[in-house]
């Protein structure tokens, strides 16, 4: 059975949805047993509201671009569509889920489960305590690449986010297989494919004159077993 998760990002004009900021856009990016399937659901949002420069200079979305852009409750039914009921991967759920539900509530749809989230914060803590759990710090200790990310972007950093959930769960460790063998769940021995198990009879046939050499060299052994008769 697939296993869908959901890894999800939004962007605000600021930080508490009730001094009145509001979501500017939201990234996510399906996964299949912790991997990208290659489909995604985006949007931005018009806030109706001033963003402050300290909101622009973080995600560089300004008024004057997102005029033009729906307001939450035009796109409320299609995310939900693209969300079903599978489990939410977030970097700090407590933020965006605070975000999403209080857009969520005024638009009057039903809420997001926060206990159906998997915040990737708390989860490189359990794993690596003591290291520092910001995005930019995951991606850059596995390696992967941050070079499109001049600033912050939803759907972009739910792209990062997959990768960096896949290695804090060993996904691609654990998607392995070697093609030729598997591991037996009653032994430590590795049973082969069985076509490495057909292995072909092969038959030496001498000609004439090399049973004649054969024959007159076993004749020249002193004792030879083979010359009792």
């Amino acid at each position: 059975m697939i296993n869908r998760k959901i890894a999800l990002d939004t962007e605000t004009t600021g930080l508490n949805p009730k001094e009145g900021h509001k979501i500017v856009e939201i990234g996510c990016v399906e996964l299949e047993d912790n991997i990208p399937t290659g489909r995604q659901w985006q949007t931005y949002l018009n806030p109706k509201r001033n963003i402050p420069e300290a909101a622009v200079a973080v995600h560089g979305l300004e008024e004057k671009f997102l005029l033009d852009k729906p307001v939450f409750k035009e796109i409320a039914e299609s995310f939900l569509n693209f969300l079903k009921e599978d489990p939410l991967v977030i970097h700090n759920a407590k933020f965006d889920i605070g975000f999403l539900n209080h857009e969520l509530a005024e638009a009057n749809f039903s809420l997001l489960d926060i206990e159906n989230t998997i915040d990737t914060v708390q989860l490189s803590r359990q794993t690596m305590p003591g290291a520092p759990a910001s995005l930019d710090a995951l991606c850059k200790r596995f390696d992967i690449d941050l070079t499109k990310r001049k600033m912050h972007g939803a759907l972009l950093d739910a792209q990062l986010l997959s990768e960096v959930y896949l290695e804090l769960t060993g996904g691609r460790q654990g998607r392995f297989i070697l093609n030729n063998t598997v591991e037996s769940p009653n032994s430590n021995h590795l049973l082969h494919n069985k076509n490495l198990e057909k292995k072909q009879k092969v038959t030496i046939k001498l000609s004439k004159s090399e049973i004649e050499q054969h024959n007159k060299f076993i004749k020249n052994i002193s004792g030879s077993i083979w010359n009792k008769n």
